[in-house]
């Protein structure tokens, strides 16, 4: 199993948005540290109420992950996630394709359908078309990604004789989505390459809009039914998770060995990639030691 550092996320109305430490500045560390990969998350018209119930502010994360790409040469870049439905088809496939090219084949599209509806109406986008206008982006991408032309009438454009460039480094650039449901459990198995399973309490589904995952037992058994459903694809999938104790923020050397047993149970159940979100009380120095602490621990870095 291998981690992905999600740039920390700056809680309610912050006015900083690196407290943490230069992006650059994290992005080595990590890499140096023997981490796989880093993140950020989407986030671009939060509201002030949702902001005042523990919602955070988030950085663009195609802009922030192309400035991680021009510092490391390994690390992935994942948008942990990035919501469909805000974006022409065609440009965020543009976005991707771009980033891709940049990063030498570096990039996973993390998407979801999306949930704070204050956010759908600042973007102008109608919240109850967000799923058939994620199922649309799911189908045009790759026919962008192709490079060959095309032919696409969608909701709200109509695609003549489209044929774009530049390609992305990678044949078909990942996409993993996120979310507990029925149905993106089935897009998953059908069109996707990677499922991040969102964690957290039931009482939090009403907010999210997806239902709760349960028990590591009950994901175990979600992640197996969606291997079955993909058939020979299953065993390619990517399973996402976060890895949400926060003893390890607050100090990756202390309940070393309970930490080292629950991340052996994600690895066991079928997580491919634990997510870690990088401790936001710290400023760029103890952001810096506490990557580096965790290479040392749990991922084997000098």
């Amino acid at each position: 199993m291998r981690f992905i550092f999600n740039y920390p996320e700056m809680q309610g109305s912050s006015p900083s948005m690196l407290d943490s430490g230069p992006v650059a500045d994290l992005a080595v560390a990590c890499e140096q540290a023997g981490w796989s990969g880093f993140s950020f998350t989407e986030h671009p018209a939060p509201g002030e109420r949702w902001l005042g119930a523990g919602g955070h502010q988030a950085l663009d994360p195609f802009l922030a992950l192309a400035h991680v790409a021009a510092v490391t040469e390994r690390l992935k870049l994942l948008t942990y996630l990035t919501v469909v439905p805000y974006r022409n088809p065609l440009m965020l496939a543009k976005q991707a394709a771009t980033l891709d090219l940049l990063s030498n084949g570096r990039f996973i599209l993390g998407v979801g359908t999306g949930y704070l509806k204050g956010e759908f109406r600042a973007l102008g986008v109608d919240f109850e078309q967000r799923n058939a206008l994620f199922d649309e982006a799911l189908e045009v991408m790759p026919l962008h990604w192709s490079g060959e032309p095309f032919d696409y009438e969608g909701i709200s454009f109509s695609a003549k004789g489209i044929q774009a460039r530049p390609q992305p480094t990678q044949a078909r650039i990942p996409i993993w989505i996120g979310g507990n449901a029925k149905i993106t459990r089935r897009r998953v198995a059908e069109k996707a390459q990677g499922w991040m399973p969102l964690p957290g309490p039931p009482e939090m589904s009403a907010t999210t809009r997806t239902p709760s995952v349960g028990t590591l037992d009950d994901l175990g058994q979600r992640i197996a039914e969606v291997k079955e459903a993909a058939g020979e694809r299953g065993a390619e999938l990517d399973f996402v998770y976060l890895y949400a104790d926060p003893r390890l923020a607050e100090d990756p050397t202390a309940s070393v060995e309970e930490h080292r047993d629950a991340m052996a149970r994600f690895a066991e159940i079928g997580i491919t990639y634990a997510v870690a979100n990088g401790p936001s009380n710290r400023n760029r120095s103890q952001s810096l030691e506490w990557i580096q602490a965790v290479g040392e621990t749990y991922l084997g870095s000098a």
